[in-house]
């Protein structure tokens, strides 16, 4: 539930993240999954502007110095992955930069899907996606 916070606490912030990111991503006991899987790409500004020329909508933030920070999570959601599974993993339906077990996966399938996943964006955007978290095995 909402509430109206004249002079938030720590507390009354954290709890709000906490509220925001449980809303968006899954809970890992019940839905195995390793939270923001990809970084955000900083390209060149005039990357960006060519990309923004297609797709007007799409967001970034300017970090000054000719470079742009594109969100990873829409630029998977724009090359079709949100939702979609493959063997036992998949991206989660409710936030495309959380891949997930959902039927027993196994690390091969993970690493196939971790690969279709960079290719489409690379193809599509012809920009590179670099893994967040880290990989063991």
């Amino acid at each position: 539930s909402l509430q109206k916070i004249v002079a938030p606490t720590i507390q009354d912030v954290s709890a709000a993240v906490i509220a925001i990111r449980q809303s968006k991503l899954p809970d890992p006991k019940v839905l195995g999954n390793a939270g923001s899987f990809f970084k955000n790409p900083i390209v060149a500004k005039d990357v960006a502007a060519a990309i923004r020329k297609e797709f007007r909508e799409m967001p970034f933030y300017d970090l000054g110095d000719a470079a742009v920070k594109i969100p990873a999570a829409w630029l998977i959601e724009q090359a079709g992955w949100k939702g979609k599974e493959m063997g036992g993993v998949g991206v989660y339906a409710k936030h495309a930069l959380v891949l997930v077990n959902s039927n027993n996966g196994t690390s091969e399938e993970l690493r196939t899907l971790i690969s279709e996943i960079q290719k489409s964006v690379k193809a599509r955007f012809n920009i590179g996606l670099e893994i967040e978290v880290n990989l063991v095995g």
